[in-house]
């Protein structure tokens, strides 16, 4: 099964149109059956913490600052020796939203990024103002595991010319034939 299969493990919906002046702040943190969809969802072998803080700040009418924090502690199988590498995630990141009008011909494009925002920034397009606050978390949780995880001082080996001739498909026809 791959991730595109199960459906995301966590939603936290917010509406963006109620977003007060102030901000928002919200703590999205995952129950031990959401970890247990999570580790299905992002094929690791477990999630033993995964938790995340999120403040929105309106930027302009259609534009929103989102920041964020991510923890998370997973155990993963070592891809030499099949053992439990267990790993911690610590993330901050932002992006910065722009809510697109489906109207065409009504796209505010109102309000310009401040320098603060970031320049690497670019703005993530979405057009519905109820947003899944937990969507980026996920996406970034995602990016973050290492695909290729391995126990400290663990190395893979190749096997040598030697060996790999011995027990070769060339070797196994050779004794097939006789």
């Amino acid at each position: 099964m791959t991730s595109n299969e199960i459906q995301p493990p966590l939603k936290r919906v917010y509406d963006l149109n109620r977003l007060p002046e102030a901000g928002y702040e919200a703590e999205i943190a995952a129950s031990s059956e959401d970890r247990a969809k999570l580790a299905a969802w992002a094929e690791v072998v477990s999630v033993e913490e995964f938790a995340g803080q999120v403040s929105l700040r309106r930027l302009s009418a259609t534009r929103f600052s989102y920041a964020a924090r991510l923890a998370a502690q997973i155990t993963q199988s070592c891809t030499v020796t099949l053992e439990p590498v267990a790993s911690r995630i610590v993330l901050d990141f932002a992006r910065v939203l722009h809510l697109v009008s489906r109207i065409k011909g009504t796209l505010d494009i109102s309000g310009e990024l401040s320098p603060a925002a970031a320049e690497d920034l670019v703005p993530e397009e979405i057009d519905d103002p109820r947003f899944d606050l937990a969507a980026p978390l996920l996406e970034e949780f995602l990016l973050a595991i290492d695909p290729y995880p391995r126990l400290p001082g663990v190395e893979f080996e190749a096997p040598s010319e030697a060996q790999e001739q011995q027990n070769g498909p060339f070797a196994v026809l050779k004794g097939l034939k006789a």
